[in-house]
């Protein structure tokens, strides 16, 4: 049965890793659902979350072939019962209409409702910021959609291992 699942990778900072890692997806055709990729406190190395749907199989075989690879430092499955997730959206709305002012405050209350905040609004424009879960950012999509969404950027799944037995560092080499 396939289902999603998602990767935490601990690697080397440098050109060529996110080419490499996502030749080997593509390479055994399988699809990479959302992937996240950003320095960790330490910039020498870079923390990725890729997202997959696949079989117990195919996740076996993503990680077996990612350890592989020379520049990953650290890899685990991160379960959704024992890791948090998280997606962040910036999202433009029009602002126009005969509507405008009532159809503002219907935005800014959704933005106030969805733990949202506002970083950018002008006569016909707002631009908020949302994170949340992937349900979450979807569903706020759908309120908005009616008021005119001029432009979204999304990011895919971010996510870290709940607890300290299920922390990703450099030192936990395989």
């Amino acid at each position: 049965m396939e289902e999603r699942f998602a990767v935490g990778l601990i690697v080397n900072n440098r050109f060529g890793v996110l080419n490499r890692i996502a030749g080997l997806y593509a390479k055994r055709c399988y699809n990479i659902d959302a992937l996240s990729v950003g320095e960790t406190e330490n910039p020498e190395y870079s923390r990725m979350t890729i997202v997959s749907t696949g079989d117990e199989y195919m996740k076996d075989q993503v990680v077996r072939q990612l350890e592989k690879l020379v520049d990953v430092k650290s890899i685990t499955l991160l379960e959704p019962e024992n890791a948090a997730f998280a997606q962040h959206m910036f999202i433009k709305m029009h602002l126009t209409g005969t509507q405008r002012g009532s159809s503002k405050h219907q935005v800014l209350d959704l933005i106030n409702k969805y733990g949202g905040k506002v970083i950018d609004f002008g006569e016909e424009h707002l631009t908020a910021e949302i994170t949340g879960d992937k349900d979450k950012v979807h569903s706020f999509i759908e309120k908005v959609r009616n008021f005119g969404i001029l432009e979204l950027s999304r990011s895919g799944d971010i996510a870290i291992g709940l607890g300290i037995e299920n922390t990703l560092s450099v030192t936990n080499n395989f």
